[in-house]
């Protein structure tokens, strides 16, 4: 455990939360949700590239947090569309 950074075990539970969150109370009919959690996945990596690049944010802990949820939010109209159904 010594070895992970704490903005990784950061980012994996804002992944989560935020998730389970969109897809509880987003307004969208016929969600899976795994393409959900990869999108979210997707916006908290983009914003930890934003951190990367050195642009302004805010941030928890050691993660980046304004940034990530903007891009998760901007990116969750895309879930219908992404071509990941189990059934």
């Amino acid at each position: 455990m010594s070895r992970l950074p704490p903005a990784l075990i950061i980012d994996v539970l804002l992944v989560l939360i935020v998730s389970q969150l969109l897809y509880a109370f987003f307004p969208y009919r016929k969600r899976a949700y795994l393409p959900i959690l990869l999108l979210t996945a997707v916006g908290v990596a983009l914003g930890q590239l934003w951190d990367y690049l050195g642009l302004p944010g805010y941030r928890f802990g050691s993660a980046n947090l304004v940034p990530a949820l903007l891009f998760v939010l901007v990116l969750q109209p895309l879930a219908q569309r992404l071509p990941i159904r189990f059934r």
